[in-house]
Formats: structure tokens, sequence, C-alpha cells
């Protein structure tokens, strides 16, 4: 049983370094089409902020990933399953340039095999239907906070030399940039320490250990049912991953954010990163596991609605819905798949 939590860990991780590059067009997108960065220094200017939400964050979304399904219900082969499925769909759609969400396909696999384990009961229903109301709600708030982030910006500068000003947009993109970047690392790296702290947990309840003597390196601290501390490996191991992954880059899908969805100017890049990293932190201190590729998403077009409709590359818009309305169903069908295949050689 201890060589399946090796595997499970790695396998998370392997997740999280994929989120990395995957998700790595979500920070770097903006500040790279705008080319107030090269590529290069773009990935090391996210990596090093994905890593700073480290000292930050809390843990509220790491317990709402891991309380996707109910706890009883989880064993290590579900576990694997789920992380085997995500692993797979977020590479199919890195491959394909779509910019679809990582933390729908972690917790729609997740949710996935769990539901093959044990049926559709084992869900939990309030988390799961919070996740899925933000797939909308995230891009929307995004949206309008950056279109009225625009027409703010905008009125502020009606007066000002258009030549100085866009000096100066480029220096707060940095900023904005930064910001965004330590709202995706706090957001999305949380849920691969979800996932860890899940398999810590199932691990000692199937092993036997006594809850009074847990060793350090695995004691998952709960109060009043939610994860309150995770050892501290797991959350260097998450960020350091997350933030390797992020220097691999993610071309295809920066392509996709940065220039085909509408033309971005260092204006409009601080505009869409600015409500997007507003967007992230709130939602991250209510414990909401939001993706931030439909946040970015939907900042960008709404600096795009603030020129005109037609700014906004709707037919390219539209393929990257469908990318995020079948993620978890997609990734939820391969979870059980997997987990039919991993039972008949790990059991239960």
């Amino acid at each position: 049983m201890f060589e399946i939590l090796v595997v499970i860990v790695v396998l998370a991780l392997i997740f999280d370094f994929i989120n990395g590059f995957h998700d790595s067009a979500n920070s770097i997108a903006t500040i790279v089409s705008t080319r107030v960065l090269t590529p290069f220094q773009a990935v090391i200017w996210a990596a090093f902020f994905n890593v700073v939400a480290y000292w930050i964050s809390d843990f509220k979304v790491a317990d709402t990933v891991a309380k996707t399904v109910k706890p009883e219900s989880i064993t290590l082969t579900v576990i694997m399953a789920g992380l085997v499925a995500a692993i797979i769909w977020n590479l199919i759609t890195w491959y394909a340039g779509i910019p679809s969400s990582s933390s729908h396909t972690l917790m729609g696999g997740f949710a996935g095999a769990a539901v093959a384990h044990a049926g559709f009961e084992v869900v939990n229903v309030d988390k799961v239907t919070k996740t899925i109301a933000f797939i909308v709600l995230a891009p929307l708030i995004g949206l309008l906070l950056s279109y009225f982030i625009s027409i703010l910006l905008l009125w502020s500068c009606r007066k000002s030399n258009p030549f100085k000003m866009d000096g100066w947009f480029k220096r707060l993109q940095l900023v904005s940039s930064a910001l965004f970047s330590i709202g995706h690392g706090g957001n999305d790296a949380q849920k691969v320490m979800g996932i860890i702290a899940a398999t810590l947990m199932v691990y000692v309840s199937k092993a036997g250990i006594d809850p009074n003597h847990i060793p350090t390196w695995m004691h998952v601290v709960q109060v009043d049912g939610k994860i309150k501390d995770i050892p501290h490996w797991i959350v260097l191991a998450c960020y350091s991953a997350i933030g390797l992954g992020t220097l691999t880059g993610g071309w295809r899908i920066v392509k996709t954010m940065g220039s085909k969805i509408t033309k971005l100017t260092p204006f409009e890049g601080v505009a869409a990163e600015t409500a997007g990293a507003i967007t992230l932190f709130a939602t991250e201190r209510l414990g909401i596991p939001v993706s931030t590729t439909h946040t970015i998403t939907g900042s960008i077009i709404g600096v795009g609605l603030t020129k005109r409709i037609s700014a906004v590359r709707w037919g390219v818009t539209f393929n990257i819905l469908w990318a995020w309305i079948l993620t978890i169903p997609v990734s939820g069908t391969m979870g059980a798949a997997f987990y039919f295949i991993l039972k008949k050689f790990l059991g239960e």
C-alpha cells in the first residue's frame, strides 16, 4: 500500500507540473502579447510569483478539492484513477492549444472515479455545485470587472499623452501580471495539495495507523472537519512543481489567449490581469476552486468589448466555451474508465 501512496504523490506532482505549463498561459499570455516581456522573461516572472503565493495563501481551496466526494468513499485507487484521467485530458487540451481548466479536469476525474467506485451519492453536492456555478460566474465576474476597470482607466487618462501613458501601462502590467500569477499559484497549487492531503488521510485510515501517533510528515490537521494545516513538504513540493511547470511555458495556449481572442495593448493587459487577480483572490478567500483559465478569458473578452463587440473573435471564444462545457463530463468519464482498469490490478 505504501508503494501506491508514493505513486499517487508522484502523479499528483506531475499533474501540478503539467498544470504549470498548461496554465502558465493564463499568467503570461497578456504580458507576452503586449511585448512588455519576452516569453523567457515572462515565464521566469510568472514562476517566481506562483511560488510567492506560498507565503500568503491558506488551505480553503485545498479543503474544497479534498472534499469533492465524501471522505469515507475515497480509496487510493479512486485517487489514482482521477489523477491519470486529469493528466491525460490536460495533455490533450494543451496539445490542441485549448485553454481548458486544469481545476475542473482534476475535480471531474476525481469525482468520476469515485462515482464508478460507489455511485453518485458519494459526490459532495454542495462542493461540486459551487464549483460548477463558477464555471459561469468566474469568467462573467472577470469580464465585468475588466470592462469597468478599462472604462475607469480610459476616463482617468483621457487628457494624457497616449505615448507617455503607454510607457506607464507597460510598467503597471508588470504589477498586474505579478498579482495574477500569485492568484494562479495560490488557487491552482492548492488543488493538488487537497488531493495529496486526501491521499494521506485515506492511507492513514486504511493502514490502521493510530490517529494519536500519526507521523509528522503525513499528519493533515483538521478542525471541525476542515483542513487547517498540511505537512510543509506537500506545500513546498506543490508550489515548486507548479513553478517549474510554468518555467517550461505553454506557447500553444499563449497564442490563443494572447492574440486570437482579441488584440491586446499594455493598457488592456493591465485591465484584464487586474480583474483576473481580484477575482482569484476573492474566490480563494471563499474557498472556491475557480479556473484561472476561465477567469482571464472572461477578463480578456471584457477589455475587447470596450472597443467594440466585433473586436472579440467570437468563433475562437465559442470553441473555448465548448472545451469548458466538456471538461468535467469528459474527465469524469475518463476517471471512471481508469478506475475500472486500475481496480483489476490494485483492487479497491
